[in-house]
C-alpha cells in the first residue's frame, strides 16, 4: 500500500505574467472545453497505473491559472478523478485561485466539490508592483477574494508572496508582509524573483526598462520575512514555505520526502515505480493524441531510478526542508549510511559552513540557506 499525490495542470490565464514560464497560455479561451473533455480522458486512462492497494491522500490543482476555468469544469474534473481513484477520506484538495478570476459562486462551487484549500497568487500587495510584473489585479481586490473565501468557509489558505521584485525596496516588503499577517493565512510561500529566459521581464531588465534589487538587498529580504514570520508564530518548515502549526502543505511535503505522484494534463510531471515521466508541452498536440486514441504518444519518460540515483535524490529532496536528512529514515529506506555513502561530499559542507550535522540530522545553515543551489549541487 502506498501513499500517492496526484497534480492536475490547468494551462491557461487571463494574462500571462511578465516573470511567468510555466506552460499556461492567454488567449486561448476557446481550447478550454475542449481540454477538460481530454484531461478527463487521460485520468480515466491513467487509473491502471495505481495498484489497488494504494490511496491518493493529495491533489493539487495547479497551473496556469485554475480558477479562469468554469467552476463546472473544475467539479467535473474532479468528480471524474473521485470516481477512478481511492481518495482517502481526509484529503488534502487545493486549488490555485487568482484574484480577477474568480467569484463567491466559484468559491463556494470549489468548497460544495470537496475542495479544502486554497492557494491565492498575491505576490505583493504594492499595486504599482503588481502592474510592472503582468499581475491582472490590484491589491484590493485580493482582499475582497480573500474576504470572500473566508466568508463561504475556507479554513486553509495559503498567500504567495514575492521577493526580489523590480523596485522592490525593504520597506516596501515589510508593508506587504504586515498586511497578509494581518489577515491571518494559514500557510505562507514566499519565493525569490527568478528571472527566467525568454520572458518579458527579462526583456524589460535587458532593456534597462526595469532594475532588479542587487543580491545583498534580496539575501536582507529573505532573512527579514523569515525572521518575522517565525516571531509570528509560523513554522518554516521548507525553504520557501512558511505554516502555522499542522497547516503545512501535505502534497508538496510528500514530493521533498521522495513520495509518489501522478501528474495529469498538459506537461504534468509524474514519479511513479521510480520511473520520472511527463506530459509533452504542445498544447493542440496533446489533445489531437488524446481524441484519436493516441495518449501514449503524450507521454516522455525522463529517468528510470536505480538506487544510487534514488540516493542521490532524496539527500537533494530533504535538504530543501529545513528538518534536513533524517539519517535513520535514510537508514531505513536504503539500508546504507549516508554519512559514509556522501562523506566528501558532506565533509565540503561541513568545512564551508553550509550544513550541519547533529545526532540524527543533517541540516542547512542559515549560509547554506543562502547558498541552497549550491549545497544541491554537491549531489549531482
Amino acid at each position: 500500500m502506498k501513499e500517492l499525490g496526484i497534480y492536475l495542470h490547468i494551462p491557461f490565464c487571463k494574462q500571462k505574467c511578465y516573470y511567468c514560464d510555466f506552460v499556461s497560455f492567454a488567449g486561448k479561451e476557446q481550447k478550454q472545453k475542449e481540454y477538460v473533455k481530454c484531461l478527463v480522458k487521460e485520468i480515466q486512462e491513467k487509473k491502471s497505473k495505481i495498484n489497488k492497494d494504494d490511496y491518493i491522500s493529495t491533489i493539487y490543482i495547479g497551473g496556469g491559472t485554475p480558477s479562469y476555468l468554469d467552476s463546472q469544469d473544475i467539479t467535473e474534473i474532479l468528480k471524474v478523478v473521485k470516481e477512478s481513484y481511492p481518495i482517502q477520506e481526509q484529503a488534502e484538495i487545493t486549488i490555485e485561485v487568482n484574484p480577477g478570476t474568480v467569484t463567491r459562486k466559484k468559491l463556494q462551487q470549489y468548497q460544495e466539490t470537496g475542495i479544502n484549500r486554497l492557494s491565492i497568487g498575491l505576490q505583493s500587495c504594492d499595486n504599482g508592483l503588481l502592474k510592472e510584473i503582468g499581475r491582472i489585479h490590484t491589491y484590493e481586490e485580493f482582499l475582497d477574494t480573500y474576504q470572500v473565501a473566508r466568508k463561504v468557509g475556507f479554513h486553509n489558505i495559503n498567500v504567495d508572496l514575492m521577493l526580489a521584485l523590480p523596485g522592490q525596496t525593504i520597506l516596501n516588503l515589510k508593508d506587504s508582509l504586515e498586511k497578509i499577517m494581518k489577515l491571518d493565512p494559514e500557510h505562507i510561500s514566499v519565493y525569490s524573483l527568478i528571472l527566467e529566459e525568454g520572458t518579458k521581464l527579462e526583456r524589460k531588465i535587458q532593456n534597462n526598462e526595469l532594475t532588479l534589487p542587487d543580491e545583498e538587498t534580496e539575501r536582507q529580504m529573505y532573512w527579514y520575512v523569515k525572521n518575522t514570520l517565525e516571531l509570528n508564530g509560523y513554522i518554516h518548515y521548507e525553504i520557501s514555505n512558511f505554516a502555522k502549526p499542522g497547516y503545512e502543505s501535505k502534497h508538496n511535503l510528500n514530493c521533498w520526502k521522495q513520495k509518489e505522484y501522478l501528474g495529469l494534463g498538459l506537461a504534468a510531471h509524474s514519479y511513479l515505480n521510480q520511473e520520472r515521466f511527463h506530459n509533452i508541452e504542445n498544447l493542440e498536440q496533446y489533445i489531437s493524441n488524446i481524441k484519436d486514441k493516441k495518449s501514449k504518444e503524450n507521454i516522455i519518460l525522463d529517468e528510470k531510478q536505480d538506487v544510487e540515483s534514488q540516493m542521490k535524490e532524496y539527500m537533494l529532496l530533504s535538504l530543501r526542508t529545513i528538518q534536513g536528512v533524517n539519517i535513520a529514515n535514510f537508514k531505513q529506506k536504503f539500508i546504507q549510511n549516508p554519512i559514509y555513502l556522501y562523506h566528501k561530499e558532506l565533509d565540503y559542507l561541513v568545512k564551508n559552513k553550509l550544513i550541519e550535522i547533529e545526532s540524527n540530522q543533517i541540516q542547512l545553515t542559515a549560509k547554506g540557506l543562502d547558498l541552497a543551489n549550491l549545497v544541491w549541487e554537491e549531489f549531482i
